[in-house]
């Protein structure tokens, strides 16, 4: 398996366009999150070519006009992103982290049901 790159906040949001829908044109990416991110066009095209050299996202070229893609499954990078928050975060260990979770939110009936069906699964 090929290395995850790590992926800035604002370059998850670019990923997130090329997952929905590829390939895609650079004018196609800045049209869907230029406008909700608040960012200039030339934002969203340095992204892209960011997002290139980490090898994050391919291109075709067809003429004039290049077709990006992504180069990295979704599911990859969000594991990538779950290990490298609980290593920062809880030093790796995995309990403390649940626990946290736990404590501080409200969780619904379904939603504990839920999680003692993956901690049976588990045993």
């Amino acid at each position: 398996m090929a290395e995850i790159p790590n992926i800035s906040d604002a370059e998850w949001e670019i990923m997130k366009v090329l997952w929905r829908k590829s390939p895609i044109t650079a004018q196609e990416v800045v049209d869907q999150v230029a406008e909700p991110m608040s960012w200039n066009p030339k934002t969203v095209k340095a992204l892209i070519s960011r997002l290139v050299k980490k090898h994050a996202i391919r291109f075709e070229a067809a003429g004039k006009v290049y077709y990006y893609s992504a180069a990295v499954a979704e599911e990859e990078c969000v594991r990538e992103e779950r290990k490298s928050f609980l290593k920062r975060i809880y030093g790796g260990a995995l309990s403390p982290m649940l626990a946290h979770f736990i404590q501080d939110e409200k969780l619904s009936r379904e939603e504990i049901n839920e999680l003692k069906k993956l901690l049976e699964q588990k045993e």
